[in-house]
This record gives C-alpha cells, structure tokens and sequence, in this order.
C-alpha cells in the first residue's frame, strides 16, 4: 500500500511549501545571472525592511550555528566583556563559541525549562561592565520563549550602552520581533520558522553593530566577517563567497508566502498553534516542561507521565511509522519526553494528521488514553481560531 512521508515535525527542517519546492527546483544559474542579481537584491531588501532594521541583511550559505558565529565576532573583539545567558541547550552553545573566540565572558544560566530574566541581567550588568549581551529568543531545546520585549525595553532605559546579540534561529519568522525594539545582531537560518531546506544563515545586523565591526581591528576570520559581506549585500552583483543559487530562489518564495500572510498574523498564527499543541498533548498527559507563560510558538516539549513506563526511543519510532516524525530531547529532558516543531508553512491538516500520529503511537505503547482524546483537545482550539 502506498504511503507518504512522515510529516517533519521536528523543531526544523520543517515542511517545505510546494511553491518553495519549486522555487528550489528552479534551474540553477551563475550567480551574476541578471535574474537571480536582480531577486537577491529585491530579498535582501525585504528582510530589511520587514523586520524593520536601520543596518544591514545578510544572507550567506551556511548553518545555523554559522550564523551564531558571525552574530558574535562582528561586534565583540578582544578587549570586550561579554555576557552570556542560557535557557538551554543553544544557549550553552553560544557559551562554547565565545570561550572557543576567547572572549573574556562571563555566563547567567536558567534551570532548565526556565528563562534567565530581564531582573537577572540588570543586576548582573549594574554589577560591573560589560559590553556585549547574547541570548537566545527561543531555546530550541525546552520551548521556552525568553521575554525579549521586556529585555529591551529594561536596555534602552538602563544600559543603553551595551550591545545585544539575538540567536532568533526557532524564532524569526514565527515569534514577535522588530530589529527597533533595540537590538543590534539577530540570526536565524533557513529551515526554521522560513520552512526552507537547511543550508542558509540570515542575519539582521543594525547599525550600531556595522559601526562596532568597522571600528574593530582586522578579524582572525574572513568567512563570517560583516566586512567581506557588506559590499554583496549591497550589490547582489559583487563577490565574495559563492550564494546558494537555488536557496536564494526558495528563500525569495518563503519571503513572498510572508509579506503575502502579513508578520502580524503570522505572529498570531504561530501562538494559536502551539496553544492547540500543548492543549492535545496535555488532554494525552502528556506534561508541559515549563510555565505557560514561557511557552514558545514555535517548539513544545511533552514530557512523559511519572510511571507510564514508556520508552522513549520505542515511542518516537512508533510515532514516526504512524506518520510523523518527533524529535527526542537533550540534556536535563533527555529521554524524558520529546519535542514537537510546528512553526513556518504549516496548517491545520498537517496538525491534525501529527496529533493522531502521536495518540495513535501513544495507545499502541501501551499508555491509556481514549481514542480522539488529544484530536479532540486540537480540534477545539483551532476552532477559536
């Protein structure tokens, strides 16, 4: 019998629109072709203009964690004093890169499931000098969503000074955020929230962070440099390192599918969803690792009920042959309960078909729920909607 791919629902990849499909499918061409100079420009001023920024886009082929690097070494150099706060996972990522730079650092962690606060970094920051803060927006490892409005508005009226650098990697595109909020490098990459195949890191840099990196001595890097990707950004006929053709294309249709949605209700959209995830998976028993409050939309974790005895990687297998695919968790949650993506292109029919996959796994491992349960719980949230 015939039957499909499990749906990606991972806290990225996510799934891939069919007209960004074939946007990536279009025939590839030189990278001075008028066609595609022509639409890397047109996108490069999209992104900027959208989220709002006063610097500079950058677009560049790469990871994620590629992004993470070229947030940082821009705008901290030697002398510098960097903080760094960690929800997680990720954020105890961008802890590895600053130590790796050398960066003279210093560290906040939050419990996991938790958030370091706005309260925390004032007091931290008031304590002694610093001249960089990194965060990150959404711990893709936890689901918890950093208060990131409050942040800046505490960093606008007491450390106007210091420099924020923003990992929005399960973020942009899906929670909100304007670059005039107050913050300086915000990155994300292209699977996320831009439902795109892997291999682009984008980042919004303000101009603050150009006038740092342009008053910095000569980087110790030359891929990731601001300096090396200014002059392409503002002239999508230059050179420096080679585009990915056919991402750019697919990058350019996910930024249509956006303008055409509208930020705002794209916004809205991703809050409701995740509001009807955490709804189908508490009506299973499923428990939230963190406060509601916290809770991001764009990544949930479930945790496994005390004494159901389910395995992990038995349960994740089975959701995976009913038609979905779920992502274990890491860490302090590891083995503990599992992770859902549901941000970027999604809607309601993808929802529906993962939820069932999950119940349907779910019974079959031998926890007791009722048939429909969690569909149930799904169904009458998207219904508010």
């Amino acid at each position: 019998m015939y039957k499909r791919n499990p749906y990606v629902m991972v806290p990225g990849p996510t799934p891939v629109a069919r007209s960004i499909q074939d946007a990536m499918g279009r025939e590839t061409v030189s990278f001075h072709d008028p066609r595609l100079v022509a639409e890397f420009k047109a996108l490069i001023d999209d992104l900027t203009t959208l989220w709002r920024c006063d610097g500079i886009a950058f677009v560049v082929a790469g990871s994620g964690t590629m992004a993470m690097e070229m947030g940082i070494v821009n705008i901290a150099s030697d002398e510098d004093r960097v903080l760094v706060c960690s929800n997680g996972y990720f954020g105890d990522r961008y802890i590895d890169i600053c130590s790796r730079r050398g960066f003279k650092m210093d560290t906040i962690r939050a419990k996991w499931g938790e958030t370091v606060t706005a309260d925390e970094i004032d007091r931290r920051l008031s304590e002694d000098r610093f001249d960089v803060l990194v965060l990150t927006h959404v711990e893709t490892s936890t689901g918890v969503e950093f208060p990131l409005r409050d942040l800046t508005r505490m960093m606008r009226d007491k450390h106007p000074e210091v420099l924020i650098a923003v990992d929005g990697v399960a973020s942009m595109g899906g929670v909100e955020f304007y670059m005039d909020w107050g913050v300086d490098v915000m990155l994300t990459c292209s699977q996320k929230c831009f439902g795109i195949s892997p291999g682009l890191g984008i980042l919004w840099a303000g101009r603050r962070a150009i006038e740092k990196r342009r008053g910095m001595p000569p980087l110790n890097a030359s891929y990731v440099d601001f300096e090396k990707w200014i002059p392409v950004m503002k002239d999508t006929v230059k050179y420096w390192g080679t585009p990915a053709v056919n991402l750019i294309w697919a990058l350019s249709e996910s930024v249509r599918i956006i303008k055409e949605e509208g930020l705002e209700n794209r916004f809205k959209r991703h809050r409701h969803y995740a509001k009807a995830i955490r709804g189908s998976l508490s009506a299973m028993g499923f428990a939230p690792c963190c406060a509601s409050e916290l809770a991001s939309p764009t990544v949930t974790v479930g945790l496994y009920p005390d004494g159901s005895g389910i395995d992990d990687a038995a349960f994740r297998g089975a959701v995976y042959d009913e038609g979905a695919h779920i992502a274990g968790c890491f860490g302090d949650f590891a083995g503990k309960g599992f992770r859902v993506g549901h941000m970027g292109n999604i809607e309601p029919n993808i929802l529906v078909s993962a939820v069932a996959a999950i119940e349907r796994a779910a019974i079959r491992c031998g926890h007791k729920i009722e048939p429909g349960v969690g569909l149930a719980a799904l169904q009458r949230t998207l219904l508010e909607g």
